[in-house]
C-alpha cells in the first residue's frame, strides 16, 4: 500500500491528481492527527513529521510527479530494470519502463532528449537506454547526448503501430515503448558521415528559415547534420559572412 501523509494542501492535491491519473491505489492521512497504517511506502512533504514505519519519499508541491514516480519505484523494486526506449527523429518519442510497466512518456525536441533522460533516470539503479536505429543522424546525436548510460541500438523495424482515429501524434511514443522492449547491441556512438541528400535537406531547411531566403553552405550544413551546430547557429554564422567550405569536416 502507498500512503500520502502531508498537511501541505497544494502538495496533497498534486499527489492525489498524479496517483489518480495512474490508477494507483493509495490512502491519505493527516500526519498530525491520524495513525499511519501499515504501508510499503509513504509520501510526505519536506516539513511533515512522520514516523519511521516505511520508506519515506519527500515530495514538493512544485513537482509532485517526481515524488509519485520515486514512491512507485519502491513498489516496483522487484519488478525489473528501468529501461528507456527512444524513437529518434526531429521530435523523438521517449518511453520510460520499469519492468513491463510504462511509468512516463514524452514527445520532445531533439535537443531536449539528454536533459529529459537525465531527469527521468536520476536515482535509477543500473538503467538501460534503447535507441531505434532509424533516423540515423538524429539517433547519432541522441546517443552522443547519453554519455554515461548503458545504451543499445535497436532494430526498430515494425515498432510503429497502426494508429486509429484520434491517436494522431502518438505513434512516436508507442514506437518508443516497443523499442524499449527489444534487446539491441550495446554502443558508444554512431560514427556516420552525412549523405549529399541529407546535406541538401538541411540547406533547404535553412533557406526556408532564413530571412533572406538564402541557404547555408555545404560545410555549415554538414556540421548541422553531425550535431556540431544548431540550424539557427549555422544561419547566424552564414549571415555574418562566415563560411565553412564544401570540404569542411
Amino acid at each position: 500500500m502507498l500512503v500520502v501523509a502531508t498537511t501541505d494542501f497544494e502538495l496533497y492535491h498534486g499527489l492525489v491528481a498524479e496517483l489518480d491519473a495512474r490508477n494507483v491505489t493509495f490512502t491519505t492521512v493527516d500526519p498530525t492527527t491520524d495513525e499511519i497504517p501499515d504501508c510499503e511506502v509513504l509520501i510526505a512533504g519536506s516539513d511533515d513529521a512522520v514516523p519511521d514505519v516505511a520508506p519515506v519519499v519527500r515530495a514538493t508541491a512544485d513537482d509532485p510527479r517526481r515524488g509519485v514516480e520515486e514512491a512507485l519505484a519502491f513498489l516496483r523494486a522487484d519488478e525489473g530494470r528501468t529501461v528507456v526506449g527512444i524513437d529518434p527523429g526531429d521530435r523523438p518519442g521517449i518511453a520510460v519502463l520499469v519492468g513491463d510497466t510504462v511509468v512516463a512518456a514524452f514527445h520532445v525536441p531533439l535537443d531536449a532528449v539528454g536533459e529529459t533522460i537525465a531527469r527521468e533516470l536520476d536515482g535509477a539503479s543500473d538503467p538501460l537506454v534503447r535507441v531505434g536505429d532509424g533516423s540515423r543522424l538524429q539517433s547519432a546525436r541522441i546517443i552522443d547526448a547519453l554519455a554515461g548510460y548503458t545504451v543499445e541500438i535497436v532494430d526498430e523495424t515494425g515498432t510503429t503501430p497502426a494508429l486509429g482515429p484520434g491517436a494522431r501524434g502518438m505513434g512516436d511514443v508507442l514506437a518508443a515503448v516497443n523499442i524499449a522492449r527489444i534487446a539491441g547491441d550495446e554502443t558508444d556512438g554512431r560514427n556516420i558521415e552525412p549523405t549529399d541528400g541529407e546535406i541538401s535537406q538541411i540547406k533547404r531547411q535553412s533557406r526556408e528559415r532564413s530571412d533572406t531566403d538564402r541557404s547555408i553552405d555545404d560545410g555549415l550544413a554538414r556540421r548541422v547534420a553531425r550535431g556540431d551546430l544548431t540550424l539557427d547557429a549555422a544561419l547566424a554564422r552564414h549571415e555574418s559572412g562566415a563560411t565553412e567550405g564544401r570540404d569542411e569536416g
